[in-house]
């Protein structure tokens, strides 16, 4: 039996960074808040527990005075950092530097856009924190858009800029230019420069998936490690089940099952972006003990 890690798994860099930020912080404090589960994934979330690292929601951190704060990969609005100043809260800032360029690039855009009363629509999951931080560069004023029905909330008689959350798919998001350009065409005949598009998916998210197809495809048996609460992990799972019908959806080792592997399979163990490389690896141990 031959067990591989997937190399290409694992945390982004901005989920590896923000993590590294938080534990040296609490060498030398015993507690620091946290907005938001810094990774979507629990057993992450109950380590970094165990270290000092509180989670908070946005009206705790109203009520927070004269101590850290980090603020994870997935950004946060201007109001976040205004809160902060109010209550003398020190932002330890872990927005991945993907994230905060899109930001900016955002707000950019929004003051373009209000002198000929333009649209910013941004391709994202409605609520997700990034869109959260995304949509607050333009008072909340851009449109959200995640599906084809999504579209209905758009004026295609104004201009509008497109952008994408990083965390998305470079199919999903030219899935729905098309989408636009074929509403525009079907409204009047709009010059291109009212439509412009910004691919603004992290290619060290984006490049997982042909990764993981290949991956999935070298292995007999796929067992796919992430948190039931990672979006990105259920979407990367069914790229795998897709391409490989021996793909398992588990969420630490216990969830191995015995009869799904065989003495002589091939089997590979990868995961989403919110999955810590020591959660593969005890998987790896416990399938190692499958086959003594």
């Amino acid at each position: 039996m031959d067990v591989t890690i997937d190399k290409h798994s694992g945390f982004c860099f901005g989920v590896e960074f923000a993590i590294q930020m938080a534990e040296d912080e609490m060498e030398n404090d015993k507690t620091l808040y946290c907005l938001g589960d810094i990774v979507h994934n629990d057993m992450e979330v109950k380590r970094l527990y165990d270290k000092g690292l509180r989670i908070i929601d946005r009206e705790d951190l109203k009520n927070l005075n004269n101590c850290k704060v980090l603020i994870r990969a997935h950004g946060e609005p201007p109001e976040t950092y205004k809160v902060a100043l109010d209550n003398n809260i020190e932002i330890i800032d872990a927005s991945c530097p993907v994230v905060l360029k899109l930001q900016n690039r955002i707000k950019d855009a929004h003051e373009s856009m209000k002198k000929e009363s333009g649209q910013i629509v941004i391709y994202g999951k409605l609520g997700h924190a990034e869109i959260i931080g995304l949509n607050g560069q333009t008072k909340n004023n851009a449109i959200i858009v995640s599906s084809e029905e999504d579209l209905d909330k758009i004026d295609f008689n104004k201009s509008i800029t497109l952008f994408s959350q990083t965390t998305k798919s470079t199919d999903g998001f030219y899935g729905i230019v098309k989408k636009i350009e074929e509403r525009i065409g079907n409204v009047q005949d709009i010059a291109d420069s009212r439509f412009i598009t910004h691919d603004s998916i992290c290619r060290q998210v984006s490049n997982r998936v042909p990764q993981l197809v290949n991956f999935s495809r070298e292995h007999n048996v796929i067992l796919f490690v992430s948190s039931k609460k990672s979006s990105n992990g259920k979407a990367l799972f069914e790229k795998c089940r897709k391409n490989n019908k021996r793909s398992y959806f588990i969420e630490n080792a216990d969830d191995v099952n015995e009869s799904w592997i065989k003495d002589n399979d091939s089997i590979g163990i990868c995961g989403a972006t919110s999955t810590p490389m020591w959660l593969m690896k005890k998987v790896e141990t416990k399938v190692l003990t499958i086959g003594l």
